[in-house]
């Protein structure tokens, strides 16, 4: 055999030679990290706090079984335990009114009352007002006038201007105004937000809107 041949073959008998070493390396592991998760006990993906408390909430018109500590909010249970995340939280302090849903048709701020205190009230969210085929009429007229902005605001807006409706409130634009001071809007859609309100109140003024 030439001396170039030798070359050749050596250099060839290295490159397979590191070649199934490479392989082997990385194989012993992955069969090992298979294995052991093939092995591994399953977990459990609920994790339920010492001190839950089981009890039933009704929301939108359906039951819920719930076991949750009594220090969980009406705002968090909604979003993080019953997936209902239309309810924004926003300043978690009842300052802004992102968080408005009704109990037993009155609005409260979600994030200022406990879950665990609601058990035999019905509770409505954004979510039970309307469906995409049939809006509640207010929904339909914060469409109309383009009464958001950014939209995150936009549900606990409607929420307070649904119960408003069944409210004392006067009918100038003034006390409607005051009627919503709980619901803040960072965008400043104010104006058209006044307009949908008066609109299903049947005191819209087009040309004060």
């Amino acid at each position: 055999m030439s001396d170039d041949s030798r070359v050749r073959f050596s250099r060839r008998f290295f490159l397979q030679q590191a070649s199934l070493a490479g392989a082997t390396a990385v194989a012993a592991p992955a069969s090992g990290l298979v294995s052991a998760v093939a092995n591994a006990e399953p977990s459990n993906p609920v994790f339920v706090p010492e001190g839950a408390q089981e009890f039933s909430l009704k929301i939108n018109g359906k039951s819920y079984a719930l076991k949750l500590e009594p220090r969980v909010t009406l705002l968090d249970c909604l979003r993080e335990t019953v997936s209902l995340t239309g309810t924004k939280k926003g300043c978690d302090h009842g300052q802004c009114g992102a968080c408005t849903v009704h109990v037993n048709g009155q609005r409260i701020n979600s994030c200022l009352s406990l879950a665990i205190m609601h058990q035999g009230d019905e509770i409505t969210t954004i979510e039970g007002l309307g469906t995409p085929d049939k809006l509640h009429p207010m929904q339909s007229s914060f469409v109309k006038h383009d009464s958001y902005q950014c939209g995150y605001c936009t549900p606990g807006q409607i929420m307070s201007a649904v119960a408003l409706l069944k409210e004392p409130c006067g009918k100038t634009d003034g006390e409607v105004r005051e009627c919503m001071s709980g619901n803040i809007c960072r965008c400043g859609a104010y104006k058209n937000i006044l307009a949908a309100i008066q609109d299903v109140r049947g005191n819209y003024r087009e040309a004060e809107a």
